[in-house]
């Protein structure tokens, strides 16, 4: 496979998994979060400048396969670091695919090596990189190599690399039919809030509500009996299954909420995203999602981008266990109502992260996700 013949220094190889960052895009974005773009191949161009005469080859490249960037299949990122690139029109966000990252700081070509100002003078390494769709890289090519770039990434769109399931593990028998329908009854008999999510900005976590990333209503349980039933289950039923699966034992509950993902009103859902990518939710380890009627509607099941499109639900009464690192949706509900009981597990060394990280919550949580009830030990 073609390498680039310039220095070796914070350049990436194949098998190094891409760095994530936030950066501005031309679309307007200004904190496009690169990682929710995992689940399928990536091509992208360290241009630096790309109105530079030797990149017209490569921008005319990507023209020439347009067809190749679908968002589906694969898609391409351009960074550019020179202002005049986006002003004269030189380098365009076309969706679906193709889409450029704005780094007139710098801050992520150097975080990839392109941009190798360490000796006091900028050099800026243009090439192009090849991300499968776990965002490690298959290749590096040098600019002149677009052509090889391009049949690198036909390949992998053709012959992927295989990931046969996701790292899950799935858990029967954790609640029994009747607690379910309790969960579900009581939901009904309450009503559910319109159910948000956390992200970052301006250093602080904050609770933020977006119909099209997310739709999804949320009862809070409060009844400290009905939570002690709940914890004790957990306890017995499901976290020595986790530590035997997983070498890791959960000592900690975040959040007792039953949520309802309606068919109805655009389908309830939750697209792509991580659970614990701000500095409020560092301290969660994993999701656990309790399915409450697994037969009882068609659509909602989990899927997990990065590692192909299988489709997971585990059965009624039944829990599906991952990180919360990983790159996960909640497929829109196409019939009925989707009922899950949703704690975040996380352990002692968690909850000092959690405690540490409370200055950073904005303050209309009220010092805490608003989605994060008090941590409880499981028994």
């Amino acid at each position: 496979m073609p390498m680039v013949a310039f220095g070796m220094a914070n350049l990436l190889l194949p098998g190094d998994q891409a760095p994530w960052f936030h950066a501005p895009a031309l679309s307007g974005n200004p904190r496009y979060a690169f990682d929710t773009a995992a689940g399928r191949p990536i091509l992208m161009l360290f241009a630096g400048s790309a109105s530079h005469p030797a990149l017209a080859p490569a921008l005319r490249l990507v023209t020439e396969t347009r067809m190749l960037f679908d968002d589906r299949h694969a898609c391409f990122f351009g960074v550019s670091t020179n202002p005049a690139d986006a002003a004269d029109g030189v380098v365009q966000q076309q969706l679906p695919g193709i889409r450029w990252f704005l780094d007139y700081d710098g801050a992520v070509s150097r975080l990839y090596g392109a941009l190798n100002d360490d000796a006091g003078s900028a050099e800026y390494r243009q090439h192009w990189l090849l991300l499968d769709t776990t965002l490690r890289v298959c290749g590096r090519f040098p600019l002149d190599a677009g052509t090889q770039a391009i049949a690198a990434l036909k390949a992998q769109i053709t012959v992927p690399d295989v990931y046969p399931a996701a790292p899950v593990l799935i858990v029967p028998r954790v609640f029994e039919p009747a607690l379910c329908q309790r969960l579900i009854t009581l939901y009904e008999a309450n009503g559910g809030e319109d159910s948000g999510f956390m992200r970052e900005e301006n250093g602080l976590t904050v609770g933020r509500i977006d119909h099209s990333h997310k739709r999804r209503s949320d009862y809070h349980i409060e009844d400290d009996l009905l939570r002690e039933q709940l914890r004790a289950r957990l306890a017995r039923f499901l976290i020595p299954q986790i530590k035997r699966a997983l070498g890791w034992e959960a000592t900690r509950i975040e959040r007792w909420l039953v949520a309802c993902y309606d068919g109805d009103n655009g389908g309830g859902h939750f697209r792509a995203h991580r659970d614990n990518t701000t500095k409020g939710t560092a301290h969660r380890k994993f999701a656990c999602t309790i399915n409450l009627n697994a037969g009882e509607y068609d659509g909602g099941d989990l899927c997990f981008p990065e590692f192909g499109p299988q489709t997971y639900r585990a059965p009624t009464g039944g829990a599906v266990i991952f990180s919360c690192s990983l790159l996960h949706e909640a497929q829109p509900v196409t019939r009925g109502k989707r009922y899950a009981f949703l704690p975040f597990l996380y352990d002692e060394e968690g909850a000092k992260l959690r405690e540490a990280n409370l200055r950073f919550l904005a303050p209309e949580t009220g010092g805490q996700p608003r989605t994060a009830t008090p941590a409880d030990a499981p028994a």
